[in-house]
């Protein structure tokens, strides 16, 4: 078993620079001077194998502003341990110190003052920035991208993801998996894969009328490197036709299938794999639980749940990597492998701060290039913030409490219902809210704002359904997102407690009463998994709203009341 020891460079880049002159009071200028690339992309080259990761970019070709979560809980076996801790004691567990560059990339506590000081992260010409600094340093370095990918921005919908294809493309991953790019149609999605210079791996994406994989997809693509042969297995999201339109892409079907990645682990392994690599999209809880049931598998690079962890988790002889989300990070990972195994293994995750490290040109001129037909309709202003806008965190997040209250007052119902996915950028206070800003937020392929009734006793169905993908103690039940979030209503949850007792207390927050089972309550929603959902798109109703307002100020909720931590 590797030990503890052998993570030589484990850390963050950032935890190791010199620079910070008090809690929050950062100047550009100075986080410039104190942060260098050279000192960002600094690593001592082990073994003979790198592997490099990126994923969840969800179509930010542009540098952004993105906010960790401030509340990530998790239950069972998996209560205070990472990625389920956060703010200041996630900061106390890895020796990072307040107001540092890895205080502003891996935790939210103050957010807005320290984004001011160190300016955006992300951005694709960035990452190839990066990218191409480790090739340089190991040229024939895999580059693997764990998905979601082709979605979550205005110009990845209007181009149905080839403007992300075009991007990737000329990064030259070796192999990709998938989620929401299956909500682009399956028709969609088997033109674009047909396309790709690059593996398509998902052993868990099978023929749904034969339940046998689907042949487009392969379940494992092989790699010779610095004299090690290599197999990367791909594992789709499992969740995909419970957590999207089933009929977006009915030849499918996904789950786990543990017991098919333990066959392709062995499968592999008899035809003389010396390092397997599982390329996931479970999310890190379910990553943990499959190392725990299949054997052999040396490295997960984890996806979906968009955590970022400076170091990797072990569980028996696997070790698990997270990468982070929305370009923010890219992970480098060494290994020594000889002999036939994996003995020896380094990681650094790579902040991507944009202010710091330079782009790419080609890259940025092709970037640019995508952008060039929606450039003045991204751009155009449809307000200002005075609040910071984030989407993270299990319960609320202010750009989801502005859509609640967009829905409430466009669609003229007593209670909003906006589902609790983890994509989308933030923004800071006084930042202009841009059309691209807004589909950065609410961007996907069945977008409809539907108005509806429901009873009380409904309205609880859906939430206990809900929190039993979040909050079940067997990380399989897990579908890695957070709680639906809700406009107009308050209620309470024990998230102790099992499915079907977790939710009390629903009050209507217009009339302070109590929601009544039987009683039938106007709801407006978005993002419905059902086919033919009527309504306008919620971009629609949210710049509608937002362009009423002018400023936008949004209070932090407490319409939650949470226990059983």
């Amino acid at each position: 078993m590797i030990s503890r020891r052998d993570f030589l460079q484990v850390s963050m880049a950032s935890a190791a620079l010199v620079g910070a002159s008090g809690f929050g009071n950062w100047a550009r200028l100075a986080a410039q001077q104190a942060l260098t690339q050279d000192q960002l992309l600094e690593f001592d080259t082990f073994g003979n194998v790198s592997l490099i990761h990126v994923t969840d970019i969800h179509a930010q070709l542009k540098p952004i502003y993105f906010r960790e979560p401030s509340i990530n809980l998790g239950v069972g076996g998996n209560k205070g341990e990472v990625p389920h801790i956060t703010g200041a004691e996630f900061r106390a567990r890895y020796g990072i110190k307040d107001g540092s560059p890895s205080h502003y990339a891996l935790s939210s506590g103050d957010f807005a003052s320290l984004a001011k000081g160190y300016g955006r992260v992300g951005g694709l010409d960035r990452v190839a920035t990066v990218i191409n600094a480790i090739r340089a340093d190991r040229p024939d370095a895999l580059l693997l991208d764990g998905g979601d990918t082709w979605h979550g921005s205005y110009t990845c919908h209007h181009t149905e993801g080839q403007d992300m294809v075009n991007v990737m493309n000329a990064l030259k991953p070796d192999a990709m998996t998938f989620h929401w790019e299956f909500t682009l149609g399956s028709a969609r999605v088997n033109e674009l894969v047909e396309s790709l210079p690059y593996a398509a791996l998902g052993q868990n994406i099978f023929d749904a009328e034969w339940d046998e994989p689907a042949e487009l997809f392969k379940p494992y693509e092989w790699f010779e490197r610095g004299g090690a042969k290599i197999a990367v297995i791909g594992q789709a999201f499992p969740y995909m036709p419970i957590a999207n339109p089933g009929w977006m892409f009915p030849e499918y079907s996904f789950g786990i299938r543990d017991e098919h990645m333990q066959a392709m682990v062995d499968e592999v392994r008899a035809q003389g794999a010396d390092l397997v690599v599982c390329l996931s999209h479970n999310g890190f809880d379910v990553d943990k639980a499959m190392a725990g049931k299949v054997t052999g598998i040396d490295v997960i690079l984890s996806g979906h749940t968009h955590d970022a962890l400076p170091e990797p988790v072990q569980v028996g002889q696997t070790f698990i990597i997270a990468s982070g989300s929305n370009g923010k990070f890219v992970s480098r990972v060494d290994l020594d492998v000889r002999d036939g195994r994996m003995i020896g293994l380094r990681h650094k995750l790579i902040p991507i701060f944009s202010d710091v490290i330079a782009p790419d040109p080609q890259i940025a001129q092709l970037i640019d290039a995508q952008r060039a037909p929606y450039e003045s309709a991204l751009r155009e202003v449809i307000g200002q913030t005075e609040s910071t806008l984030y989407r993270r965190g299990n319960f609320n997040g202010t750009w989801d409490d502005l859509i609640c209250d967009a829905l409430l007052s466009e669609r003229d119902a007593q209670i909003a219902m906006s589902p609790g996915v983890r994509w989308g950028p933030s923004l800071v206070p006084g930042d202009n809210i841009t059309r691209e800003d807004l589909w950065n937020v609410t961007s996907m392929s069945y977008p409809n704002a539907y108005r509806t009734e429901m009873t009380g006793e409904f309205i609880k169905v859906i939430l206990e359904d809900v929190a039993d993908n979040i909050f079940n103690p067997d990380p399989y039940y897990q579908q890695g997102g957070d709680m639906v979030r809700i406009g107009g209503m308050a209620y309470a949850i024990d998230i102790s407690k099992p499915q079907g007792s977790r939710i009390s207390d629903m009050t209507l927050m217009s009339s302070g009463e109590a929601i009544d089972p039987s009683k039938t309550y106007t709801v407006a929603g978005w993002a419905s998994v059902n086919e033919g959902t009527e309504g306008p798109p919620i971009w629609d109703v949210v710049e509608n709203h937002i362009r009423k307002m002018g400023t936008v100020t949004v209070d932090e909720t407490n319409t939650v009341k949470v226990t059983g931590l």
